[in-house]
């Protein structure tokens, strides 16, 4: 089976930080049985090669020279129920927060501190999402893969396998570009037990009136509620979420930042490591609602970079390495990027 190559094609409606660029070529995968004329082609043979999601956490700085590919890979299965917990799949294309959704209508618990966040299934565990004390690894069970060093034969890592750490997974590091996520396995639980700890989720839902023991849906409903009141939707004001990640500095760095800065917001982590919170850092450095031209820095959050219309790529770039400067020269902090920037 293959599929139709197109050249030249538009990506502005393919990232979500509305980027005007080009692809040399492009294609759709959207059955596996076009993954061997995929493979076989002249376009993938002679690259370079991206392999394209929800387009939201990339930053495309000029047209791509080589191929596009679109993952729209779709399905959701159950595999195995116990009664206590289940095993379901989900194909890469599947958008997230829908499939978030679909789980907590079948009552079945365990990802919904990670609602709204934009993306694709497939895109999960390669950048292991995280949102109010839960990140995917918590819930996953296996990554399905096509092992594109071999034809496209399948591989299954198990969670172990996936190597996950802070925002980062084997799939970022040994296995970039080696693997292709087709699909991902989740053990998810029909009982409930609440992670509320953050002090926002906590303050939502009691103004809610979710009480101290609220449902699956509920939590779900907060950080909705929370990420809407603070993160631009990017179908209005393009961006691709969070641009930085916390930095996390040693026990000594952030003794020393907070006998400075005592208010910095700091979280201890299980390795001695601390965790600081870029988004209070950029605030602090002046910076939340800063503009040159049309880009930007969300006046309510401080940690997304935004287009305000007609920004071009480079400029988006100039920006975040602008926060980078100006972090770095009052805290002694480098902030790393998270989206892929190209």
């Amino acid at each position: 089976m293959n599929p139709v190559l197109h050249h030249h094609y538009p990506l502005r409606a393919l990232n979500t930080f509305g980027m005007n660029v080009h692809a040399a070529n492009f294609c759709v995968l959207d059955d596996p049985a076009q993954l061997p004329a995929i493979l076989a082609s002249d376009a993938y043979r002679q690259g370079p090669v991206l392999w394209l999601g929800g387009g939201s956490n990339l930053l495309f700085t000029r047209d791509y020279p080589g191929l596009v590919i679109k993952v729209a890979l779709k399905g959701i299965r159950l595999l195995t129920d116990d009664g206590d917990s289940v095993l379901v799949e989900a194909a890469a294309g599947e958008n997230w927060h829908d499939f978030v959704q679909y789980t907590l209508a079948q009552g079945w618990s365990g990802l919904e501190n990670l609602s709204l966040i934009p993306g694709t299934v497939g895109a999960s565990p390669i950048q292991n999402i995280g949102a109010y004390g839960v990140e995917v690894k918590d819930q996953l069970h296996e990554v399905v893969c096509a092992d594109l060093r071999h034809d496209g034969r399948e591989l299954v890592l198990d969670n172990a396998a996936c190597r996950f750490a802070y925002r980062d997974s084997i799939f970022k590091q040994e296995l970039a570009g080696q693997v292709l996520v087709t699909a991902v396995r989740f053990r998810l639980q029909r009982s409930f037990s609440p992670r509320i700890g953050y002090g926002d989720l906590h303050q939502q839902l009691a103004a809610m009136g979710a009480g101290e023991e609220p449902s699956a849906q509920q939590v779900s409903a907060a950080v909705i509620a929370i990420r809407q009141s603070k993160l631009p939707n990017p179908a209005e004001l393009g961006n691709a979420g969070s641009f930085f990640k916390n930095p996390v500095v040693s026990q000594t760095e952030a003794d020393a930042l907070l006998a400075r800065f005592p208010t910095l917001p700091h979280y201890p982590q299980a390795d001695g490591s601390v965790k600081l919170a870029a988004g209070w850092l950029i605030d602090q450095a002046g910076l939340k609602g800063y503009r040159d031209g049309d880009a930007g820095v969300h006046a309510r959050q401080a940690l997304v970079l935004v287009n305000h219309g007609q920004a071009s790529g480079s400029q988006m770039w100039a920006l975040a390495q602008k926060v980078q400067h100006s972090v770095r020269e009052r805290y002694g902090v480098l902030l790393e990027p998270e989206p892929i920037v190209l």
